[in-house]
């Protein structure tokens, strides 16, 4: 198992909380015996493997640890479990990715999904788009929350969740893995809860942070400039933050300018912004904070799109240029009202309504499916797709210690949440996916006994759901068909139950047993109807995701560092899983899905400045050609992610100064070979590589300087879900990023 056992909190020297932790992980004789066995890794790579294993990682894999001058762990406490919790009393892995492993990511890439990848053993590689499509936790669909608000769009998932807000603005980053229905609907890969700065340090302070990237070409600067205010009083606290970005284009290690996709969405040749506040107010044991997020990423539309050579292996690149239609975009916008009583009738009290309005635009494309002849003549129709999600909700919490009997927690709560969902065609204003309303209340309990050396808890959630959809015609690709409007209505308890066993000095184990709750895409379902006669609620495939984690796992942690192994198996009777046809169009079968899976992680401290860590995380996800068919068919790229091993080392020469060196292996992965079902071939292969990165960070009196290198060795590489997923599509085979250098400089006043 992988859990985040303990943090030290501090106030780092921008003024800010900050938690830093460590997770169990691999020690690193085991990480080299196991990498002997598995497919090849060139000589280079070990010897930055062990580069790394003599410097790594309290910082690499959600650092959960920290030693104080006793020698002793300090605890760990994560708020996405619904209440503050120690981390070693939560059977499950969880892991907490600190501020100070964020900033020190952040320097290197400014992409959320990338520090994803590098701190979470059982997050797929990340895209280094815009887009976030293949981007899993172990084998499935995570929870995005931002202090909690969702920011998933399970009704009509365009993956393009991964952008919404400023990386400066994040403290830490929690992330339960596995199904889980804790935090409501869409969680069957579990959940990663993004939680924000609040001001720590007594007074008003002002604050100025500036990074900049570039490959040394003349339209490849990245820059990024923030300004913050923060206020802190005995009962009152603000943090304000101000950011403008502008990303140029960039090269791969051959020299060539990267594919856009200008389509699915990008992060190359695009500016963005974001404006943050966060203001509270403390009664005593009471508190009521107000906060919102608007947030905006938008292309430039000075590239287009050049199809690479597939035959001669050139990747996909672009050319100066105006693409048609308007640039691919994200607009954000959350909102959140807390109210907390630390003691109210023996516990604590708190609730939270909020809303999060969604939008993401698409570039504009020919495609058949928005081909209609009574607008243009076939084939020359151009159009772009719109989704737009619109949530308000509430959540409501109780806890209770010692409830009846001593040692016996019980919580409760219940959930109400509204989400609308529409997907459009932009410019000739057609409507491809019809408005959804959904519903949902769920109430839950939750139940915790500690004796001794054992937790054990237990808990359920029940969903009362209902979907609603009004009458609407499909695209004249699909035939223009009538589908008659309905209703769906799910009622599901969904439960979990797990143990701890802090069976000696150090070490613990820990078994648990969560169920996530989730909708099929339901737009991609019904968007697609093109059998006459259908109603909404006669689609059987609009039946609802229960998926079972089964889990079971060892810990040890002492002073001079911490292990952990884990061992899952997730499934779901009635899942859901995206093939594409031959026609390029993604289709939803309902077929079951099993995914099992191993995570070992260790960090090793050898010294007081000197920590060494690595994780290995392996996925098998399995699924059927059809309802009753065998077990037979590799989950694909779009769902999982190859096996990965992980290696960083931070030191700390100075008291004022930080190095880390990481690298990060995939493994070759080859699936389904002459698989094909229906019109979907199913085969794909992937030749894993080796990339390494660098940073340092030097506070000084005047401020805190950074400076990075990615892609340290500047590997030409062709990204996972390209080389697997899009390999016959000359359009999607996008290289990854060569050696980039990356500087950075932030001040408080």
């Amino acid at each position: 198992m992988r859990i985040v056992l303990n943090t030290l909190e501090e106030v780092n020297d921008n003024g800010y909380h900050s938690h830093f932790t460590l997770f169990c992980g691999k020690d690193h004789r085991t990480i080299f015996k196991d990498c002997n066995r598995m497919p090849s890794i060139k000589p280079v790579a070990l010897a930055v493997a062990f580069a790394c294993l003599a410097m790594a990682t309290a910082d690499s894999l959600a650092q959960q640890a920290d030693i104080n001058a006793e020698g002793l762990t300090a605890q760990v406490v994560v708020t996405a479990t619904r209440g503050e919790k120690a981390i070693d009393k939560i059977p499950g892995a969880i892991a907490v990715i600190s501020q100070q492993d964020l900033s020190s990511q952040y320097l290197i890439a400014d992409d959320p999904s990338q520090a994803l990848a590098t701190f979470i053993p059982g997050y797929a590689p990340s895209r280094q788009k815009m887009t976030s499509t293949g981007e899993s936790l172990r084998g499935r669909q995570p929870l995005i929350l931002l202090d909690g608000i969702p920011q998933s769009n399970p009704l009509r998932a365009g993956m393009r969740e991964g952008y919404f807000a400023d990386s400066f603005i994040i403290e830490r980053i929690e992330v339960i893995n596995g199904a889980s229905a804790v935090q409501g609907m869409g969680a069957t890969g579990g959940i990663i809860n993004y939680i924000t700065k609040s001001p720590r340090t007594s007074g008003t302070t002002y604050g100025v942070n500036v990074r900049a990237s570039t490959q040394f070409r003349s339209d490849n600067l990245d820059w990024k400039t923030g300004y913050s205010i923060a206020h802190k009083s005995d009962a009152f606290d603000f943090l304000g933050y101000a950011a403008v970005q502008r990303r140029g284009m960039g090269y791969d290690a051959k020299g060539r300018r990267l594919g856009i996709d200008t389509v699915q969405g990008d992060t190359l040749d695009t500016h963005g912004d974001d404006l943050f506040f966060k203001i509270g107010k403390t009664f005593g044991a009471q508190r009521l904070q107000l906060s919102l997020n608007r947030f905006n990423l938008e292309g430039d539309g000075d590239y287009m799109n050049d199809p690479g050579i597939l035959a001669e292996g050139v990747p996909t690149s672009s050319l100066p240029g105006t693409p048609v239609g308007m640039a691919a975009r994200n607009k954000v916008r959350s909102a959140s009202l807390d109210y907390r009583h630390a003691d109210l009738a023996g516990g604590s009290f708190s609730a939270q309504l909020f809303s999060h309005d969604f939008e993401s635009l698409y570039g504009a494309t020919q495609v058949a499916t928005f081909q209609d002849t009574r607008i243009a003549p076939r084939g020359t129709l151009w159009d772009q797709s719109q989704i737009i999600a619109d949530k308000l909700g509430a959540r409501v919490t109780f806890v209770r210690p010692d409830t009846l009997v001593t040692g016996l927690e019980a919580t409760f709560g219940v959930d109400f949440l509204r989400d609308q969902t529409e997907q459009r065609l932009a410019l000739t204003e057609r409507t491809w996916v019809p408005l959804l309303k959904f519903s949902s209340t769920a109430p839950f309990a939750q139940l915790e006994y500690e004796y001794g050396p054992i937790t054990v808890r237990g808990g359920v959630r029940h969903e009362n759901a209902k979907l609603r959809v009004d009458t609407y015609t499909t695209l004249a690709a699909y035939g223009s068909r009538l589908v008659q409007g309905g209703s769906a209505q799910f009622s599901e308890s969904v439960k979990n139950v797990g143990a701890i066993w802090r069976f000696a000095p150090a070490w613990s184990a820990f078994v648990a047993s969560s169920e996530g709750f989730g909708l099929p895409d339901a737009g991609l379902v019904l968007r697609g109807v093109a059998t006459p006669g259908q109603s909404v609620s006669s689609l059987i495939s609009l039946q609802p995701i229960v998926t079972r984690n089964n889990e079971i796992g060892v810990n040890w942690r002492a002073a001079k560092g911490q292990f952990g192994i884990s061992r899952y198996d997730s499934r779901s009777r009635l899942g859901s899983v995206i093939r594409i046809n031959s026609a390029g169009v993604g289709l939803v079968e309902r077929v079951p899905t099993t995914v099992k899976g191993w995570e070992v992680s260790g960090e090793w401290r050898p010294t007081k400045p000197l920590s060494i860590s690595g994780s290995y995380a392996r996925t098998d996800g399995k699924t059927a050609a059809a309802q009753g068919a065998p077990m037979d068919i590799s989950l694909g790229a779009r769902s999982q992610g190859p096996t990965k091993a992980v290696l960083a080392a931070n030191w700390k020469p100075l008291p004022t100064s930080q190095l880390r060196l990481q690298a990060t292996h995939l493994f070759n992965r080859d699936i389904n070979i002459g698989r094909v079902v229906g019109t979907s071939k199913l085969e794909e292969h992937f030749k894993g590589y080796t990339l390494v990165d660098a940073a340092a960070t030097f506070d000084t009196s005047h401020g805190k300087f950074g400076v990075s290198i990615e892609n340290l060795l500047d590997k030409q590489y062709v990204g996972y879900y390209s080389q697997a997923a899009a390999a016959t599509d000359r359009g999607n085979t996008f290289a990854g990023r060569g050696r980039t250098l990356a500087a950075s400089w932030s001040r408080m006043f």
